[in-house]
């Protein structure tokens, strides 16, 4: 006895288009052959997925179905043969309309009454896989390699330089296999970039705190700053203050896609001051802040 489609997918009768497709996914990924090498059946069962699939989730053929269970492909390829070649003129348009959808596909040939019949089955594309995948903020900075094993074969992947939160790899073909012959889906891999310890990441631009002792600030002279390849020396104007973003011109991230473009580096300036003086040195502290009012 043929089984029952909405229970092959594991839905009810009156399943949204949504639900059909999300059942058809976890299902086709559970059952395929590759998931499965030990087990003889997965194959049939993966192919009555994809049957099961491509009948609910096309309107036409579900309708049919739903009319005339697991004779509705005789229906559709002789809509008039019926019980015994009796259908009663006044039912051909409703049959017709449950069918055909309103006079959807449908064409002259050598089937059926009338010499109507429906199509043949089309290829259909297999639908696309999304996957996450999470990167440092260095490797998205210089570039990475990742190797994901899919269906027993090892996958080199490539994360371009400048890979943000939300940039999609896309692999061709490595999505979930089409019905009738069609192609594959594709893969998508979405990466997301990890906090850093050190660095902010603002588009393209990249933010870091820095130490300046106050007589530097107030002085003015220069200052060690860490950037994503290595430290560099960045001069201090006097006056400086706390809080203030100095910019460094094309240190920040690389743009995506791009050879030589990159973002900017802020170093956001954290004014220090000591914290054990001496009797002397704090005198003389005092006197300083005297003078200056």
């Amino acid at each position: 006895m043929a089984r029952d489609y909405y229970q092959v997918l594991g839905v009810e009768r009156n399943a949204s288009e949504d639900e059909i497709k999300k059942a058809f996914r976890h299902k086709a990924k559970q059952h395929h052959p590759d998931a499965n090498p030990d087990n003889p059946a997965a194959e049939a069962r993966f192919k009555e997925v994809n049957e099961a699939y491509e009948i609910l989730s096309d309107e036409e053929k579900r309708s049919a179905y739903d009319r005339f269970g697991e004779n509705w492909r005789h229906y559709q390829e002789n809509p008039f043969g019926g019980a015994g070649g009796q259908v009663r003129m006044d039912d051909m348009s409703e049959i017709f309309e449950t069918i055909f959808g309103g006079g959807g596909r449908q064409r002259r040939g050598s089937g059926g009454f009338g010499g109507f019949r429906t199509n043949a089955a089309h290829p259909r594309p297999g639908e696309n896989i999304e996957q996450e995948l999470g990167i440092s903020l260095r490797e998205a900075y210089e570039g990475t390699q990742r190797i994901i094993s899919k269906d027993g074969r090892d996958i080199t992947v490539q994360i371009p330089r400048g890979a943000a939160t939300g940039t999609r790899v896309r692999l061709a073909g490595e999505g979930y296999p089409g019905a009738y012959g069609g192609p594959a889906g594709n893969l998508y891999l979405i990466v997301r970039v990890g906090d850093d310890p050190l660095f902010e990441r603002k588009d393209d631009d990249i933010f870091v705190d820095i130490k300046v002792d106050a007589f530097i600030a107030m002085l003015g002279g220069e200052v060690e700053v860490p950037t994503l390849t290595r430290p560099v020396r960045m001069k201090i104007r006097p006056g400086t203050q706390a809080g203030q973003k100095l910019r460094m011109t094309g240190k920040g991230m690389p743009k995506l896609r791009t050879d030589k473009a990159y973002g900017d580096l802020y170093a956001r300036v954290m004014i220090t001051v000591p914290e054990n003086l001496s009797p002397a040195q704090r005198d003389l502290a005092e006197k300083l802040r005297d003078s200056l009012g």
